[in-house]
């Protein structure tokens, strides 16, 4: 890595080594899921490659662990050009971006995790790259200062987001194609938790991968992780193939319930039940009884239990609704009948 990516955080696709290793997929056919987006995708980048265009700018929207990474690296391995990826608080001064924007050969792609997190410096020489592919810099100050412009490659920005209320109107209205990444269903996942098995070189029943799926809060990042802690139980306490008797001990052991919460998700239910009445509560009460940041429950956390409608969000604060008062009871009667 050079010294001018260790200063802005960018790293450069090299090759296939470290793309080999992970269990991304690598086309659009080994994507899993999000159907809509990979049509229209796939009409786009083919429409590009026979025209020798870059792609128009993507903008990828939805909570983390949806497969956005994975998109921005297909869209690459689909053009076969270069990748260089960044993430957007890393970038700190016009310089930075300058230096990235610059290095780029004709159709690469540049990926933008967090872009909403982009200064607002930086992000307004974002916009003649985008819409013209030219790069003005201002030179010296005051009266003597000049605009000195620079003509770039034509290249495709993909912009990766969780909060897209963050964005401002400008950026956003810069991309041609925004696509919003929704949760996966069990099935779906369980057949991405059989081709992460297959990668890894662990054998794993049907039955196993769809209650890992079934658990694994609709996101495939989730899944992943799951299995590979799964699979560590198979190998350390038992032959090594994962059966549905091994994965229930093993999530048993990850303290992953029948609902696919974890502990944090059940101590914030179980705050808000006992230390607030149910609610309401502000988030940044919440979050202080929890320890933890407010920007981690509100991005973390919450969205997975107000997809369960275990949680409520009201102008007055957090409520737990009936559903998830009667998840924190069922919690608690089965820990209670464990201890005898």
């Amino acid at each position: 890595m050079t010294r001018s990516q260790l200063l802005t955080g960018v790293l450069e696709d090299t090759g296939e080594e470290t793309f080999d290793v992970t269990l991304r997929p690598r086309r659009l056919a080994e994507f899993v899921g999000q159907e809509r987006v990979k049509e229209q995708l796939e009409v786009a980048l083919t429409a590009a490659s026979t025209r020798g265009e870059a792609l128009d700018h993507v903008l990828l929207v939805g909570p983390p662990g949806l497969g956005k990474t994975s998109l921005a690296y297909i869209v690459r391995e689909e053009l076969g050009v270069g990748i260089r990826t960044v993430a957007g608080p890393a970038v700190e001064r016009k310089g930075d971006l300058a230096a990235i924007l610059t290095a780029l050969e004709a159709r690469d792609v540049l990926f933008v995790d967090e872009i909403h997190r982009l200064n607002a410096a930086v992000e307004e020489i974002l916009y003649p790259a985008l819409e013209d592919f030219r790069l003005d810099i201002v030179v010296g100050q005051g009266p003597a200062a000049r605009t000195l412009t620079l003509d770039l490659p034509p290249f495709t920005l993909v912009g990766a987001t969780t909060r897209t209320g963050l964005l401002t109107t400008p950026l956003r209205d810069r991309f041609g194609m925004t696509f919003r990444l929704g949760y996966y269903e069990p099935r779906q996942l369980a057949e991405i938790v059989g081709r992460s098995a297959r990668i890894l070189g662990v054998s794993i029943a049907d039955d196993a991968a769809d209650e890992i799926a079934r658990r694994s809060r609709g996101t495939p990042r989730v899944a992943n992780r799951i299995l590979r802690r799964v699979r560590d139980v198979a190998e350390v306490r038992h032959a090594g193939e994962i059966t549905r008797e091994i994965a229930d001990e093993a999530l048993e052991l990850l303290e992953v319930d029948e609902e696919g919460l974890e502990r944090a998700d059940r101590d914030l239910l179980e705050a808000i039940v006992h230390k607030f009445g149910g609610g309401p509560v502000g988030l940044s009460t919440l979050a202080v009884a929890l320890g933890e940041e407010p920007d981690t429950v509100e991005d973390v956390y919450e969205p997975y239990l107000l997809q369960l409608g275990f949680l409520q969000r009201t102008p007055r604060g957090r409520i737990v609704t009936d559903l998830g008062l009667a998840h924190v009871a069922a919690g608690q009667a089965a820990r209670a009948d464990s201890l005898f």
